[in-house]
């Protein structure tokens, strides 16, 4: 299995100290050209290896980090995502009109045809998600939803890799909602800090 994060602003950075930690090898790509990512993504750590666009899309599962206003030039980069887990951390606020009523993820996934599509990493600040999720015997929560059951499985053990507690909320517009910006309102659990103790 092999990871990249796309978009390199402060969520991305955040992912990437999370993989640096724990030495999994992650892709990183924005708009800008690798050599002007480069020297942050070192600085980050020897894992975190900045690449261009196309080549990070080479991963099996990557990590969409970019304003939400930029996906769809992230979805025109592959005819196909068969075969591919696209973990939205993307967060839509103000709530752009053009979602009509749907959750911002259910949005997204039409644009990423053919991917296992799930929404994580999304509910914390970046300063908060770029820290250590392990604190005094407990495991920073990180909430998944997804409308493909069987997507949700590799994600919550990249999770748990990384030092997460992943919690499944089922469905994006069920317990999905619960971590998605609807009308002007935040769903309930975004930006709460929770943590899980091991049993």
């Amino acid at each position: 299995m092999n990871y990249a994060i796309v978009g390199f602003g402060k969520i991305g950075q955040a992912l990437a100290h999370a993989f640096a930690r724990k030495n999994i090898d992650v892709t990183v790509a924005s708009r800008r050209p690798p050599e002007a990512l480069a020297p942050q993504a070192r600085a980050i750590g020897p894992t975190v290896v900045a690449k261009s666009l196309r080549e990070a899309l080479e991963a099996d599962t990557i990590i969409l980090a970019v304003p939400f206003g930029e996906h769809r030039e992230v979805a025109k980069a592959l005819p196909s995502w068969r075969g591919k887990t696209v973990i939205d951390a993307m967060n839509a606020f103000p709530v752009p009109e053009e979602l009509d009523g749907l959750p911002s993820s259910a949005f997204v996934a039409k644009s990423f045809t053919g991917a296992k599509f799930v929404k994580g990493f999304n509910h914390l600040i970046a300063a908060t998600l770029a820290t250590d999720p392990v604190v005094e015997g407990g495991h920073r929560v990180v909430f998944l939803s997804s409308d493909d059951e069987d997507a949700t499985a590799p994600v919550a053990a990249l999770a748990k890799q990384l030092g997460f507690a992943p919690v499944k909320l089922g469905k994006l517009n069920e317990g999905g909602a619960l971590v998605h910006a609807r009308g002007r309102i935040w769903g309930q659990l975004i930006f709460q800090d929770l943590f899980k103790k091991e049993q």
